[in-house]
């Protein structure tokens, strides 16, 4: 049995057809899940038997999680939570046991989702597209998140920038917000929108912000990890500014150095002024 769920409110209709499937008694195994448009299996076996059906009763805990596990890429996450369901509902693993590996995939992936969108919203950089003459500003970004978690993460830009038209797009979706309305489509421009007269400002801005005193790499490449780098703009600015860090530091400590340390891109950071000794 193939079930075909759409691109754009694919959680809500897993939902919709688990419950179908439930009421159906259709064994979790039979049944072979994608998103998209999928061409039909013209050698899938025929409908499966139905058997006993099973009352679906879930904690709140337990659907937001299922929910947001269903926003992970792994191609299996469909069977695997249609599978839980059922155990769950019938009392055969409870919610959070760690030890059952199903739950404990799922959990898993729970988690990563929750890190993608943390990401997402950390990571996004909009540049302005606003049209000559427009009453409105208006913005785009472009994301590539590794797993589709676009519709989850976009209500945060809609409450934070709601007084401004944007877009975010993804390879695969596109949020949209257009005077204070938002909408999920399907993406058409699968590229970056061009560069504007502020990122130049925002890389100036994080180049002096950056202390070369505090600099753990390791932990600055947990924080953005590099996979985001080629769609942030200051990213180009993070290697000289590790390979100048040591340089700027005993420079700051060195009463015969220059009053001023070049930043990269020629800019300067003025050094940090000394007490008089007595």
């Amino acid at each position: 049995m193939q079930i075909t769920l759409p691109r754009i409110g694919t959680v809500a209709a897993w939902r919709q057809e688990v419950r179908k499937l439930a009421a159906a008694g259709i064994d979790p195994q039979a049944v072979i899940w994608s998103v998209g448009e999928t061409a039909p299996d013209l050698f899938a076996a025929a409908p499966p038997a139905p058997g006993p059906s099973t009352a679906l009763m879930l904690s709140r805990e337990a659907l937001d999680g299922i929910e947001m596990a269903l926003l992970h890429s792994d191609p299996e996450r469909f069977s695997r939570a249609h599978a839980l369901v059922l155990r769950l509902s019938k009392r055969e693993v409870r919610w959070g046991d760690r030890s059952d590996p199903s739950l404990r995939r799922l959990l898993d992936q729970q988690k990563a989702v929750g890190r993608e969108i943390h990401k997402m919203h950390g990571f996004v950089r909009f540049r302005e597209v606003s049209p000559p003459g427009a009453n409105r500003r208006a913005f785009a970004a472009w994301f590539e998140p590794d797993h589709p978690v676009l519709e989850a993460a976009a209500p945060f830009f809609a409450r934070r920038f709601g007084d401004m038209d944007w877009l975010i797009a993804t390879p695969t979706l596109t949020a949209r917000c257009e005077a204070g309305e938002m909408r999920i489509e399907e993406t058409e421009a699968r590229q970056p929108p061009p560069k504007d007269a502020a990122e130049e400002l925002w890389r100036v801005y994080f180049a002096s912000i950056f202390n070369p005193a505090r600099l753990m790499v390791k932990a600055m490449k947990s924080h953005m990890p590099q996979k985001y780098w080629k769609n942030l703009p200051e990213a180009d600015l993070i290697p000289d500014l590790i390979r100048s860090a040591e340089t700027r530091v005993r420079a700051m400590h060195d009463p015969n150095a220059p009053a001023s340390a070049p930043l990269p891109g020629g800019r300067l950071r003025r050094k940090p002024a000394r007490e008089a000794k007595a």
